[in-house]
């Protein structure tokens, strides 16, 4: 009989751990439909990972091009939220156009960090991580200035965020590799890079130290160099992102 539990719980314990989840929504906006704001890479830089994070076994949501509209976004991130559990992560990456206060979605259209940050809120998870590829993204965390619609920002500290510049500063691309700098730095990142301890699991602190030291050494030398940013609690710095 003793046996035959201890069967059973190992069973339940097992079933547990298969159950916890990864969720990611990639965006990417290349072609912003009017031929003077377009970027090269970004729709690259969904499509690589998502790649990535199938393969180490996330359940992996797209949205590129036109397709990046803000209610498009909100009907993915409305989606992932009511599917998440508390044990779950939910990972936003985007890549595309910044502006203060929020990100410059196909339109163009504009969505705020606040809006962004309140939907991911309902989570009931705490485990949300929004990773930015865009100019002025260190504003998720302003709260000093006003965004695109002279409002003032209020950052919502329950969201972690992985901002690809400070708020003052814009964010590159790399044409010769295909990926915008922050990109590239997070997908060599995930692939295993940033594993410091080589125990073939990457955390939110190895992810963002791993992106800082290869953005800032690949931009040093550019007109304006470019300093990632992680805004969030420390209590989940040892969050397991992805295994490798």
């Amino acid at each position: 009989m003793k046996k035959l539990v201890f069967v059973i719980l190992l069973a339940f314990f097992t079933l547990g751990i298969q159950a916890q989840k990864t969720y990611v929504l990639l965006t990417g906006v290349s072609n912003y439909g009017d031929g003077d704001h377009n970027l090269h890479n970004c729709t690259k830089d969904v499509k690589d990972l998502k790649s990535i994070f199938e393969k180490q076994g996330a359940v992996v949501g797209v949205l590129t091009g036109r397709n990046v509209t803000t209610e498009n976004i909100e009907t993915k991130i409305k989606a992932i939220v009511q599917l998440a559990k508390p044990e779950d992560n939910i990972i936003f990456f985007f890549s595309g156009h910044g502006a203060l206060g929020g990100l410059v979605s196909y339109g163009p259209e504009y969505i705020s960090y606040n809006s962004l940050a309140d939907m991911l809120a309902k989570a009931k998870t705490r485990k949300v991580f929004c990773f930015l590829d865009a100019c002025n993204a260190g504003s998720s965390a302003a709260s000093t200035i006003k965004d695109e619609t002279d409002e003032k920002i209020e950052f919502n500290t329950n969201i972690t965020f992985v901002t690809a510049s400070r708020f003052v500063e814009s964010s590159y691309e790399n044409d010769w590799v295909g990926h915008g700098v922050f990109a590239q730095a997070m997908i060599k990142g995930i692939r295993g890079k940033a594993d410091t301890n080589r125990d073939r699991k990457v955390t939110l602190i190895e992810l963002y130290k791993y992106i800082y030291n290869d953005v800032t050494a690949r931009t040093r030398n550019t007109p304006q160099a470019q300093h990632p940013q992680l805004i969030g609690p420390s209590s989940l710095y040892d969050t397991v992102i992805t295994k490798w």
